[in-house]
């Protein structure tokens, strides 16, 4: 084998360790895969799948088996994996999804740059005895975890809380009460450590309630809700639906999830009501309406002119502090003739009050919050 052609593409592969098309490209084909592991938030699974990338080239430029960081990794996956509901054959699926597009990319790029087919072939090979070892620590985990997790009295009643977010017929565990209305609560914590923290804050003692991962997320039933003062600073967002029998809680439950979904692109933070989330949910539901109301209402402005877009999120502060100057000039750190210059400007191009005075004022007011949340989100190429 020609040194230098080895040389350059060990290059290669260092290169690609830190590349993040390839990382993000990993990602979704795991995703796409495996709908269990679409499930869970995005991150979740660039976090591990970076890491046995990083491994994986580690070892093929090292010329040796995958080394401590990369089982560890391996090891870290199944046993998360496990801990989140996700069965072995789908944790399978997305990591089988992402070794082939892996080989994939290795193959044409080092076609492209002319390395010899000889070499790619070495490569392909070393690479799928690496995965293989990979994947074998990785099931390996996976079981022992599971194994450990049923021999526990806690994943049974996380098991058959999962039962009862999805309405399947079950006896409530203890704590669980039938004769006692329940908070649902749901969040897009997956990490299992993390959830592990958050839980003596979200449940309270032994007696209020039961949490767990259910779908790979950290959700909970608890008769009473944390005050906000008993979370930490920072704390992920939690939405928390009324109070209502245990007969009731699955479709909260699904409720919840929507609104935890059209929450999230919003920055919202901390423990929210449901009902709090009410028009967030409602409008996130119909993606296409809400355009069609911002290329009616905001035709005028363009989504690549910085000054439209400061127009429209002053517009939208105005709205969310009721219309009044005042506290939308606290909020955006501005001094109140700035914000009565805007409002002024949105006017006179787009031609309408962003305030109604008749008897239409809440739909018209609720129509310009919706149309501005979607024009906001539209990319300056839509202009």
């Amino acid at each position: 084998m020609d040194p230098e052609e080895a040389a350059g593409f060990l290059a290669l592969l260092r290169e690609w360790a830190g590349d993040p098309e390839l990382l993000e490209a990993t990602v979704k084909a795991a995703r796409e895969r495996s709908p269990q592991v679409a499930e869970l938030p995005e991150e979740e699974t660039r976090r591990h799948t970076r890491a046995l990338i990083e491994g994986a080239i580690e070892a093929l430029t090292g010329g040796g088996e995958p080394g401590e960081r990369a089982l560890r990794a391996a090891e870290r996956l199944g046993s998360d994996r496990a801990r989140q509901g996700v069965p072995v054959a789908a944790l399978l699926d997305g990591f089988q999804a992402g070794r082939s597009h892996v080989m994939r990319v290795l193959i044409d790029h080092g076609l492209a740059r002319g390395i010899p087919a000889e070499l790619l072939l070495e490569s392909v090979t070393r690479i799928d005895a690496i995965t293989t070892a990979l994947v074998h620590r990785m099931v390996h985990a996976h079981r022992v975890t599971e194994l450990e997790l049923a021999r526990t009295t806690r994943e049974g009643r996380v098991q058959a809380l999962r039962q009862l977010l999805h309405g399947e017929p079950v006896e409530p565990p203890a704590p669980l009460d039938g004769s006692v209305p329940y908070h649902c609560v749901v969040s897009d914590i997956s990490d299992p450590r993390a959830a592990q923290r958050l839980e003596p804050m979200l449940v309270g003692g032994p007696a209020s309630g039961l949490s767990g991962l259910v779908d790979g997320r950290l959700a909970a039933l608890v008769t009473r809700l944390p005050a906000p003062c008993a979370l930490p600073e920072g704390t992920p967002l939690l939405v928390a639906a009324p109070a209502a029998p245990l007969s009731e809680v699955a479709e909260l439950y699904r409720l919840a999830r929507r609104a935890l979904r059209a929450a999230l692109p919003h920055g919202l933070h901390g423990l929210r009501h449901l009902t709090e989330l009410a028009l967030t949910t409602a409008t996130a539901a119909e993606p296409v309406l809400g355009r069609l109301l911002a290329g009616e209402l905001l035709v005028a402005l363009s989504p690549a002119d910085a000054f439209h877009r400061e127009l429209a999120e002053t517009a939208l502060a105005y709205l969310d502090h009721g219309a009044r100057i005042e506290p939308t000039a606290a909020a955006l750190h501005v001094h109140p003739n700035t914000v009565k210059y805007r409002l002024r400007r949105l006017h006179a191009l787009t031609g309408r009050p962003l305030v109604s005075e008749t008897g239409d004022a809440v739909a018209h007011a609720a129509h310009w919050w919706w149309a501005l949340h979607a024009w906001l989100r539209l990319p300056p190429s839509a202009s």
